[in-house]
């Protein structure tokens, strides 16, 4: 059965976040990097040994088991193909040994060069005055270049089988799951910089690029929701092939050119028949909210991660999960989910 987790920054465990997770019944964290101040003497970077030891223990004392890391090192200079690029990926080399010390399955990246994921307004009215992201191509007609000017599809192809080619007989050797998360949005380019990371063919051009058990997927539903129509089809499709090792679940509304967010229950996609998708592949991953809507009473500071909408968020999904999976619950003697076994 699927594992409702979330992201819990480890600098906001004093938090009513953390606290409320746990109460909701949610047992799975998707982890970061301690943030620089939180290093102590003789610790350089985050994703060494001792600092991600301390980090595992961290989510443990709260009763949360660190399923994945959603964090990187520094990697623009690998995705441009420039100098310099060995020695980052020298640093994914020590974070995928140490996750694998550690027992952490999971590291989702990316392969945005520049900057991540792209919105034109974070303040979008969306149902009883919650506020949304959203996206307008159009308003970037006038942007400027970045300050590293454009790049191709083909340099991030190129590097990306550079990168691969280092970083996959690593994952294997310690067992920790590459899963690659899509462009958000899922359009090329943006601001003269490619975006390969943008359709269901691309994806599985990736997958075959280096083929291998731990060369697979995070499937951001709401990304992949503007790259095809039938998202339960998608999910399938890379399913079959068990290649989906992270989930992120989420709906958007309107195009790849200009969309918005929506609450879970308010968007186009069936997330019903997703999730049943899930279980006949026989996923049995980590899942996540994202992307949720700011509540009345709460700062829109973190835009996609305020703290009531992520409750709904796990309340909703709970609820699709017991739908889908209720044989297997009423078989098991249990009359729901209540928290995942």
């Amino acid at each position: 059965m699927i594992k409702i987790a979330e992201v819990l920054p480890p600098d906001m465990a004093a938090t009513e976040l953390w606290r409320l997770m746990e109460q909701a019944g949610v047992r799975y964290a998707v982890g970061s990097f301690y943030p620089p101040h939180s290093l102590v003497a003789g610790e350089k970077y985050p994703w060494e040994f001792m600092p991600m030891l301390r980090l595992k223990q961290q989510y443990e004392r709260s009763g949360f088991s660190l399923a994945v890391i959603e964090a990187r090192p520094p990697l623009n200079l690998t995705k441009r193909g420039l100098p310099g690029r060995d020695a980052e990926i020298d640093t994914v080399v020590e974070l995928l040994e140490n996750m694998g010390r550690l027992g952490i399955k999971t590291w989702c990246y990316e392969w945005m060069a520049d900057f991540n994921w792209v919105r034109t307004s974070t303040g979008i009215r969306d149902r009883g005055g919650s506020l949304v992201s959203g996206f307008d191509e159009s308003l970037l007609a006038d942007a400027p270049p970045t300050e590293f000017g454009a790049v191709s599809g083909d340099t991030l192809w190129a590097s990306l089988e550079y990168f691969l080619q280092r970083i996959v007989p690593v994952a294997e050797r310690v067992g920790v799951q590459l899963a690659m998360h899509p462009d958000d949005p899922p359009l090329s380019p943006i601001r003269g910089v490619a975006r390969i990371m943008s359709s269901v063919e691309n994806y599985q051009r990736l997958i075959d690029l280096v083929p291998s058990p731990m060369n697979g997927i995070t499937l951001c539903q709401g990304n992949f929701r503007l790259m095809t129509d039938d998202l339960p089809k998608t999910i399938r499709h890379f399913g079959e092939q068990q290649k989906v090792f992270f989930v992120h679940f989420r709906d958007v509304r309107g195009t790849v050119q200009n969309f918005q967010e929506t609450w879970h229950d308010d968007g186009p996609t069936d997330l019903w028949e997703c999730l049943n998708a899930y279980r006949e592949v026989d996923f049995h991953g980590v899942l996540r909210p994202d992307h949720v809507p700011t509540l009345a009473g709460e700062a829109n500071e973190r835009p996609g991660y305020a703290i009531l909408g992520r409750l709904f968020a796990v309340g909703y999904i709970r609820g699709l999960q017991e739908a889908v999976h209720h044989d297997e619950i009423v078989a098991a003697g249990r009359t729901g989910t209540v928290v995942d076994r």
